[in-house]
């Protein structure tokens, strides 16, 4: 028995080195121009939703979704967001595939996370994605505003529509036939 333990001990540690030293001599690759696999994004994803779950409070937002903040949500989103997450023309952002792993398209594909969540990866960035923490270049309510715009996409009055629609060309997404709109946060 002894000798089975030490056995699997010198195996892992054996896989250890062999996974250090492909790192270390290169041969991980390191573009940012591929598509990350369908593992690794899973194991990432699940890495990220979990740290959000243990260190994110569960705050609501000090601001109500009036028409006035969801249009000024908008456009602070235009302004700051659109260049990696996509534009409100309903086209992905032209960097969308420079960056590893691929920042979310948020306009054609709308978060389903709820506002604590949007705002703590606004507030904070997310590590070795290349969204940084807009606390320090945002105000608080400016956040909280994006935040609600980004939860409310599928779900935006008609004025919000309006003046997307009068701005930006397009209209607004509206919430996939057959399902129900999200829950209030």
């Amino acid at each position: 028995m002894r000798n089975f333990i030490f056995g699997v001990i010198f195996t892992l540690l054996l896989l250890a080195a062999g996974a250090l030293a492909f790192l270390l001599l290169g041969y991980m690759p390191t573009n940012a121009d591929s598509k990350p696999p369908h593992m690794e994004s899973r194991i990432a994803n699940n890495a990220l939703d979990a740290s959000m779950d243990r260190h994110a409070p569960r705050i609501t937002s000090p601001l109500p979704a009036t028409d006035d903040n969801l249009i000024e949500g908008m456009k602070i989103y235009t302004m700051n967001c659109s260049g990696c997450h996509g534009t409100l023309d309903k086209k992905p952002s032209p960097q969308a595939h420079s960056f590893y792993p691929p920042p979310p398209q948020v306009i054609l594909h709308p978060l389903d996370d709820p506002d604590w969540h949007i705002y703590y990866s606004i507030r904070t960035g997310i590590r070795y994605t290349a969204m940084p923490a807009w606390n320090t270049v945002l105000k608080e309510d400016e956040m909280w505003k994006v935040t609600l715009f980004l939860s409310h996409l599928e779900k935006l009055p008609a004025a919000v529509q309006d003046q997307w629609q009068k701005a930006y060309g397009a209209p607004a997404p509206s919430a996939p036939e057959g399902s129900s709109p999200q829950q209030e946060h």
